[in-house]
């Protein structure tokens, strides 16, 4: 695809037949540019001088990294459970709005108006998508459905918080926006002012620590594998279905909460506004099946979909490629995935034995 949309490609292309050799070498230069400009927006600027200022793209890599690991995360504990959890935005939107206020709106210590923050924006992602689980294990809705409309209802909430003053609106302004997040209720940054890396990847990797613990060393954590295993076989067992379902999507929905908040008190601390998950809700889908739900390879997912993000950019500026690339390439990822079951399907090969 790189070489389909160069200059360089479709003017050697018009006499390939005399020197194929020219054609070969722009093919070449076309795509080791573009992924050479990746890497330097990704990880190592080696055509740069000051060290702080060659590995800056590494720190960018983690800032992009750090909602993705735990959207992904979120997304992943639920599919361990057999959930389809896709109310991602919903749960960044809701979170993102109360932690806002929380950080705008009061006055405290740092030490305590930062954690107060935190916590309150994911206990309204655990409440948001605890209401898909209870629904879940009270009704029997099918949980993609009922995540999908609360993410219209969780925008048009935001939406309508920030018209009131009274809640998140900046007062004497148009725009649907609110004020700046206070100095004591910002993440602080890892590496100092020069780089945008904040705490929030730390977070994230606290995240990963606790979710790898809770799925592989708790009982719930047991349940939870043991529902998305057979729910049936494990109601016979005397584990509580519909409580696991809802504990699951709250734990979930705290996980992507997180998500909003890094967004909110971290990268863009300068107010809350519609925009705030920046799609990482969905793209959390792709991670976590990127990583098969395990928090480890969750992590892997999250780092090279923070390079791609971070890569992209400079890859558009310096090789004039898009950076909807970066699209495709996720969507082939997607693609790959689900080949196996696809190839096994059609010419009927017997099933993946489990591990």
């Amino acid at each position: 695809m790189i070489a389909a949309i160069d200059e360089g490609v479709h003017e050697t292309a018009g006499y390939l037949t005399a020197r194929p050799s020219d054609f070969f070498a722009a093919v070449w230069e076309a795509i080791s540019g573009a992924y050479s400009a990746m890497f330097r927006g990704a990880v190592f600027n080696y055509n740069l001088t000051e060290p702080a200022q060659q590995w800056r793209p590494l720190t960018e890599t983690l800032k992009f990294a750090g909602p993705l690991i735990l959207g992904g995360l979120g997304v992943g504990l639920a599919f361990r459970a057999s959930l389809f959890n896709i109310g991602g935005r919903g749960q960044m939107l809701v979170a993102g709005g109360a932690a806002g206020w929380v950080g705008f709106q009061l006055d405290l210590p740092l030490v305590v108006h930062l954690p107060l923050a935190v916590l309150v924006g994911m206990a309204a992602g655990a409440l948001w998508g605890g209401l898909a689980g209870l629904l879940k294990a009270r009704t029997g809705a099918h949980e993609v459905i009922v995540t999908i409309m609360l993410n219209y209802v969780g925008y048009y909430l935001l939406f309508w918080a920030l018209t009131k003053e009274w809640l998140l609106k900046t007062p004497g302004s148009v725009n649907p926006k609110s004020p700046p997040m206070k100095d004591s209720a910002v993440l602080p940054d890892v590496l100092g002012e020069q780089f945008n890396l904040h705490f929030g990847f730390v977070l994230a990797l606290i995240a990963v620590g606790v979710a790898w613990w809770l799925l592989n060393r708790s009982t719930l954590g047991y349940r939870i594998r043991a529902v998305g295993q057979n729910p049936h076989a494990a109601r016979a067992s005397g584990i509580n279905v519909g409580r696991t379902y809802t504990v699951v999507m709250m734990i979930a929905g705290s996980l992507l909460g997180l998500a909003g908040v890094n967004q909110v008190l971290g990268t863009v601390p300068s107010g809350v506004s519609l925009d705030l998950d920046a799609g990482i809700g969905f793209d959390a889908i792709t991670v976590a099946l990127l990583g098969r739900s395990r928090p480890l390879g969750i992590l892997a997912a999250g780092l090279l979909f923070g390079a791609f993000k971070a890569g992209g950019f400079t890859m558009q500026a310096s090789e004039n490629i898009s950076v909807d690339l970066v699209l495709v390439v996720q969507s082939l990822i997607v693609l790959f995935l689900a080949a196996p079951p696809l190839v096994r399907a059609i010419f009927r090969l017997p099933a993946q034995e489990a591990k």
